[in-house]
């Protein structure tokens, strides 16, 4: 089974490709310094690293004007929301039972964090605790990353998924925020056994996907030799898993999970 792209025209693709070839080390440097100009006084210099910045400005085509802007807006969402702040016990432990949403504790072959969601489980948290989970997970990830871009493999599972698993509102807003807060955060997306269904929710949602994230995602089914092929070159099959795929039966421990991201918190300033 596969599913369309969505028929929307990419404007910025051209765009983005020469401004690549551009975007030298010594070049991202002073773009960087030339976002930090145009943001003074100073917006948040704990939050603003160089990654970050690089970010935002690969983002939005190594544009500093455009880039700033994003900043500028990404800034005031987080003085409001306070992102940082959110600490592991503030959503419900009930949650965290099901397993719904982790950080994998192992990497891919490139060293990128894998964040693993089930959206067939029924969540046991209201919509906005939701949205503050896929936050908080988000700040986990980029929390103490030299290099940011690209740095998470997000895998969704959506064996047993149904229309009512994710309601599209819901979906629209989790993109909105990871696009528009975490720009290119995401190397990739993959979407695990999605059933016939989802093709019509996939048709919708992709619409608000931006093109440069829309790319990036891979629909991978069970027993298709070219999904196996591309976990297996994503992943160390023997710690992947073996619900993907993988050889490791270990799954995820909710207590030592728990104890691994309250250590997070601790060592982010957070008590």
């Amino acid at each position: 089974m596969s599913y369309p792209r969505s028929s929307k025209s990419d404007p910025t693709t051209k765009k983005q490709a020469a401004a690549a070839a551009v975007a030298s080390e010594e070049q991202q440097a002073k773009m960087i310094n030339e976002v930090r100009e145009l943001l003074r006084p100073a917006e948040m210099p704990g939050f603003l690293t160089d990654s970050t910045v690089r970010r935002f400005l690969h983002a939005r085509s190594w544009s500093a004007a455009q880039a700033t802007k994003a900043v500028k807006e990404t800034v005031k969402w987080r003085r409001q929301y306070r992102p940082d702040e959110i600490r592991w016990d503030d959503i419900p432990g009930r949650e965290h039972e099901v397993k719904r949403a982790y950080i994998a504790d192992y990497l891919d072959k490139d060293g990128r964090t894998v964040v693993v969601t089930v959206p067939a489980i029924k969540s046991q948290i209201s919509a906005k605790e939701q949205v503050k989970l896929l936050v908080y997970t988000l700040e986990s990830c980029t929390a103490g990353s030299e290099n940011g871009q690209e740095s998470v493999v997000w895998i969704a599972d959506f064996r047993g998924w149904t229309l009512s698993s994710t309601p599209l509102a819901q979906s629209r807003q989790s993109m909105n925020i990871i696009q528009k807060h975490y720009p290119g955060l995401i190397a990739a997306a993959i979407l695990f056994d999605p059933p016939k269904i989802f093709e019509s929710f996939w048709k919708m949602l992709s619409y608000f996907i931006e093109p440069e994230l829309e790319k990036k995602v891979k629909f991978v089914y069970t027993d298709n030799p070219e999904s196996q092929r591309i976990m297996a070159d994503m992943f160390d099959m023997e710690k992947l898993d073996s619900a993907f795929g993988g050889r490791s039966a270990s799954g995820i421990d909710v207590a030592k999970y728990s104890e691994r991201m309250r250590t997070g918190d601790q060592i982010r300033g957070l008590r």
